[in-house]
C-alpha cells in the first residue's frame, strides 16, 4: 500500500512546491513584459524595462521607440563542396536587429531574405570562408557584413544588424 501512495504524495509535494515558487517569483507590481501575438504564430516581446527579457527593445540611438530582435524561423544549411562530393555542412541560425515596429515586415519578406542570405553564405563557402578556423573574428565580420548588406537590400535601413546566433560545421564521414 505504501508503494502505491508514495508516487501520489511526491506528485502533490512537487505540485505544491511549483505553485509556491510561482507565487514567490511572480512580479509584485506588474512589471512583466507584454507579449503581442500577431496572429501568425509569431510573438514579439515588448517592454520598457531593459532587464525584462533578452529579446526586448534596445535603446535606439536615433531617438525611436527602440529596436526589436527577430529570429528567423529555420536554420540555414550550407553545403561545403569538395572535388566531387559534399565534404561538410554548415548550419547557421540568424536573427535580425530591426527598428521598432518592423518585425511584421521581416516575417512578410522572410522568403526573399532567406534567398539572399543563402546566396551570401553559398558565396562565402565557395571562397573558402567556412574552411579552417571559420569562426575567427575576421571571417565572421566579413560574413556578418555581407549578410547585413543583403538584408538591407531587402528591408532597407530598418535593419540595424544581422546576428549569427548559432553556427556549426559537420564534416562528412
Amino acid at each position: 500500500m505504501l508503494k502505491k501512495m508514495l508516487p501520489i504524495v511526491l506528485a502533490l509535494i512537487g505540485t505544491g512546491a511549483g505553485v509556491g515558487a510561482g507565487l514567490f517569483l511572480m512580479p509584485a507590481n506588474g512589471d512583466a513584459p507584454d507579449v503581442a501575438d500577431h496572429g501568425d504564430g509569431h510573438a514579439v516581446v515588448t517592454s520598457d524595462d531593459p532587464h525584462a527579457a533578452a529579446d526586448t527593445h534596445k535603446s535606439d540611438p536615433h531617438g525611436g521607440e527602440g529596436n526589436e530582435y527577430v529570429k528567423l524561423n529555420n536554420q540555414f544549411v550550407i553545403p561545403i563542396m569538395g572535388a566531387k562530393r559534399v565534404e561538410a555542412l554548415v548550419v547557421a541560425a540568424l536573427s535580425l536587429e530591426v527598428s521598432g515596429g518592423t518585425s511584421q515586415t521581416v516575417y512578410a519578406r522572410e522568403p526573399k531574405l532567406r534567398d539572399v542570405f543563402l546566396q551570401v553564405m553559398f558565396d562565402h563557402a565557395n571562397i573558402g570562408g567556412f574552411e579552417g578556423p571559420f569562426t575567427s573574428g575576421d571571417r565572421m565580420e566579413i560574413l556578418r557584413s555581407a549578410l547585413l548588406d543583403a538584408a538591407r537590400s531587402v528591408l532597407g535601413s530598418d535593419v540595424q544588424d544581422v546576428l549569427i546566433t548559432e553556427i556549426a560545421r559537420q564534416d562528412a564521414a
